[in-house]
């Protein structure tokens, strides 16, 4: 397929059991929706940007935080996340969906247009690198493959967490994960934010590398190779596995 349109859909909630309302949460001035967003516009591959939230009075608070962006917004499903990325894609299009969740505000522009580069030369049905800080990577699937999902997947972490169905079917699905140009030592550092000590790793690097513009996952690194002490922060911070579910969570 030449030149297939590319959607990036970012899934944001109020709501989260561990960091209640972090997706409004300042990094130097802005929201993490906000700096999550400006990352998604800036990958070369994609054609357009969807902020998608739950139907409730309380999370159009992210439609007005990041109004000034070029995206669009859609409104869906509050529990069940596939279901709202699903009827997302359907209503703005796509051959290929990259999936980013509103609490990884270092999203790395370049690593995920490598990735949708390699998926559409691959037609994968799912794409995503291996080796990145957790938080700094994307997924892409192909639209044929979350429709899938979308119909066979029944697990309450099929629907809460949008590719497990596909994951868990290497027999039908197409799957690739490559590894990056980085250090091995990176890929157990977390840039995210799932908690109060996630959010003051993230405040103290936003403070010191952002000014005005988005900057790269290397220069992250490099700050963090000058200012080991930042890593103490979440370093005992343990990430819940894809099994989980339960409200709240960057979706």
């Amino acid at each position: 397929m030449k030149n297939p349109r590319v959607l990036a859909i970012v899934q944001a909630r109020i709501a989260s059991t561990r960091l209640p309302g972090k997706a409004l949460m300042p990094l130097a001035g802005k929201p993490i929706v906000a700096h999550v967003l400006e990352r998604a516009l800036n990958i070369a591959s994609v054609h357009q940007a969807v902020l998608a939230v739950p139907e409730s009075d309380e999370n159009t608070a992210l439609f007005d935080a990041v109004k000034h962006l070029d995206v669009v917004f859609f409104q869906g499903s509050e529990n069940d996340v596939l279901d709202r990325f699903f009827c997302a894609a359907e209503k703005f299009g796509g051959e290929y969906i990259a999936r980013i969740t509103a609490d990884n505000p270092f999203t790395d522009s370049e690593y995920a247009d490598e990735t949708i580069k390699k998926a559409i030369s691959g037609n994968f049905d799912l794409c995503a690198p291996e080796g990145l800080p957790l938080g700094c990577a994307i997924e892409v699937l192909s639209r044929s493959a979350l429709a899938r999902a979308h119909r066979e997947g029944t697990l309450p972490h099929h629907r809460e967490h949008v590719s497990p169905y596909i994951k868990e079917h290497p027999e039908i699905f197409s799957i690739v994960r490559f590894p990056v140009d980085i250090d091995s030592r990176y890929a157990s550092v977390r840039l995210t934010v799932d908690t109060e000590e996630d959010y003051r790793l993230a405040a103290a690097l936003y403070h010191e590398l952002y000014r005005g513009q988005q900057f790269p996952l290397k220069k992250t690194l490099s700050f963090l190779d000058a200012h080991p002490e930042l890593l103490e922060i979440n370093k005992n911070i343990h990430q819940r596995p894809m099994t989980h579910s339960s409200p709240g969570n960057g979706r």
